[in-house]
């Protein structure tokens, strides 16, 4: 199988069940125009997002990592009337580009941006009495994502998800000798799901229009 091959069968799948989206399509326009990474998750998995927010009857909602706010758009569309998504974000740049387009998809009322080094605002959002979260989703710096699940499980409850995008790394994450830091943070992170007793967890592969990746889950049980 190739790349092409990949892009064709999400572009399928897309156009079916995802379809044209205005103001997602200009979130990543004027991402794409302010120079950020084309890193967001694919149109498909903003639906899975979505989908799982909706199926925890999310109201609560905890993104580490905005970049443009293409996630963030599906995660704060799911939540009810009164919900609220808090984001984090330590460039201000992308901040900023999110900020103009969570606005223009009519979710400035929804969703709270933060500026900062995540592991500066995590404990600062404990000290104000934030969460429990019914969500968090992680998709920032892969070295800190031991950290990030610290921080997740003192920020959730029982019944919570934790969601970690980017953990396959091209098939890197199997490789315990690699010096990619990206991929030892992740191995780590997952090690310690692993072993936490109050977590069931699960990791899936997936191939796109992203190449080769995948997302983990984790149902807070206790």
């Amino acid at each position: 199988m190739t790349q092409a091959q990949w892009t064709a069968v999400d572009d399928y799948f897309n156009t079916l069940l995802v379809g044209p989206d205005e103001a997602l399509d200009a979130a990543v326009e004027a991402s794409e125009k302010a120079g950020l990474p084309a890193i967001q998750v694919a149109a498909n998995q903003g639906k899975l997002l979505n989908l799982l927010a909706r199926l925890q009857g999310a109201r609560t909602v905890l993104e580490i990592g905005t970049l443009g706010g293409y996630s963030t758009i599906w995660l704060a569309r799911a939540l009810p009337e009164g919900g609220r998504l808090l984001t984090l974000e330590s460039d201000p740049e992308c901040a900023e580009v999110a900020r103009g387009n969570i606005e223009r998809a009519g979710l400035s009322e929804v969703v709270e941006i933060r500026v900062g080094r995540a592991l500066d605002t995590l404990p600062e959002l404990a000290e104000q009495g934030y969460g429990p979260f019914d969500v968090v989703f992680i998709d920032a710096d892969k070295p800190s994502n031991p950290d990030y699940l610290a921080w997740s499980l003192r920020l959730t409850r029982p019944g919570s998800l934790i969601v970690a995008d980017n953990v396959v790394r091209d098939g890197e994450v199997a490789d315990g000798a690699s010096d990619d830091p990206k991929v030892q943070g992740v191995r780590r992170f997952t090690e310690l799901v692993a072993a936490e007793p109050t977590l069931t967890a699960t990791a899936l592969q997936t191939v796109g229009t992203k190449g080769y990746d995948g997302l983990l889950m984790a149902l807070v049980t206790g």
